[in-house]
């Protein structure tokens, strides 16, 4: 298989990486460079989230998303700090400069008031907005620490992958500005063969995603949309795993970006992603190992992680694209576009095609 014309995502079961062997370890490592290098999206099984995790998600998302339009907009995410709660749906707009089809409650890594990174006035580091809801904070809170702790076990996985001790990254995730979406597509009988989400990379170092149907296509080295079903083996549900802008970078281009969508599905989708990033201030640029004479490096200008997926929100939704419109926030310095990173310069001739 390779990134030009696969036409599947591998399934890699990663249950060695909870090995104590190392050899076990080093094995799915392998696996997971190969597919990080060749396809930047792949399914992994063997992974230890409970099927009773899942279901607590399940139900504390279908009874949020049940609630009344106007009491959900009591969390909305532009409501007080931390960028965190609730994303009606036409909130979003990706490169395509369309709305997307959906509606969302966002969760964030838990920082206290007088967490170091909250004092210093990061963006996106905080507290949650956590609804009204019997068993909500629970369910999604448990779930989001297995599905973090999975992120940084898969970490440690890609680090072996690229030739580090599994260890090597572990202190650039401190209290990232990592989110986990809990989104919801209505039912739309009338929906036609047209983006949800428009086509995009994801800002941060990889996403762990779990979805009830299908509608995630991935775009492939020929410019082709390959469908990335939802996927169930003895049972379990796998994950989807994709590379995102900041460990492309991070390897200097040796793992992949792939530029991937949502298509609108008539019937009601969930969709879980947690967005895996390192902390806020972690620069944005090759690490030494991966670029010894510092030619990549000299690509990069001087931006932070934090800054850059702050930059991103500051452009993807409506509420802060107004602010800035008005003066009320401003771009960080040497702040990107939201096209700039990931395989964006074939998806031009892709819609073409």
């Amino acid at each position: 298989m390779s990134k030009a014309n696969f036409e599947a995502l591998p399934i890699i079961d990663i249950s060695g990486l909870f090995s104590d062997r190392v050899e076990d370890r080093m094995a799915v490592a392998a696996d997971l460079g190969k597919a990080a290098r060749e396809v930047g999206f792949f399914y992994i099984r063997g992974h230890g989230i409970t099927a009773g995790r899942i279901a607590g998600l399940r139900a504390a998302a279908a009874d949020l998303f049940a609630r009344d339009f106007d009491w959900k907009m009591g969390y909305h995410i532009g409501l007080g700090r931390g960028h965190k709660g609730f994303v009606p749906e036409g909130e979003e707009i990706y490169g395509g400069g369309k709305p997307d089809h959906k509606e969302a409650f966002d969760i964030g890594f838990e920082a206290s008031e007088d967490h170091p990174f909250v004092v210093a006035g990061q963006p996106l580091i905080g507290g949650n907005k956590w609804p009204a809801i019997d068993g909500f904070h629970d369910a999604v809170s448990s779930y989001y620490a297995d599905v973090f702790a999975l992120g940084r076990k898969l970490f440690q996985g890609f680090a072996l992958a690229l030739g580090q001790d599994e260890h090597a990254f572990d202190a650039l995730v401190t209290c990232p500005p990592s989110k986990l979406r809990l989104i919801h597509y209505p039912v739309d009988p009338t929906a036609e063969d047209t983006p949800g989400i428009g086509a995009h990379t994801d800002y941060e170092c990889f996403t762990l995603l779990l979805a009830d149907q299908s509608g995630l296509e991935v775009l492939n080295g020929e410019g082709r949309w390959i469908d990335a079903p939802p996927v169930t083996i003895d049972g379990e549900e796998l994950y989807v795993i994709n590379i995102g802008d900041m460990l492309e970078i991070m390897t200097a281009g040796a793992f992949v970006a792939t530029t991937h969508r949502v298509r609108k599905v008539r019937n009601e989708r969930y969709s879980f992603p947690l967005f895996f990033a390192c902390d806020y201030e972690t620069k944005i640029r090759p690490l030494p190992e991966f670029d010894p004479s510092g030619a990549k490096t000299a690509e990069y200008p001087d931006i932070s992680i934090g800054d850059h997926m702050w930059s991103m929100a500051l452009q993807t939704y409506r509420y802060l694209r107004e602010k800035v419109a008005r003066g009320e926030l401003t771009l960080p310095e040497n702040a990107r576009s939201t096209n700039t990173f990931g395989q964006f310069k074939t998806l031009a001739e892709a819609d073409r095609g």
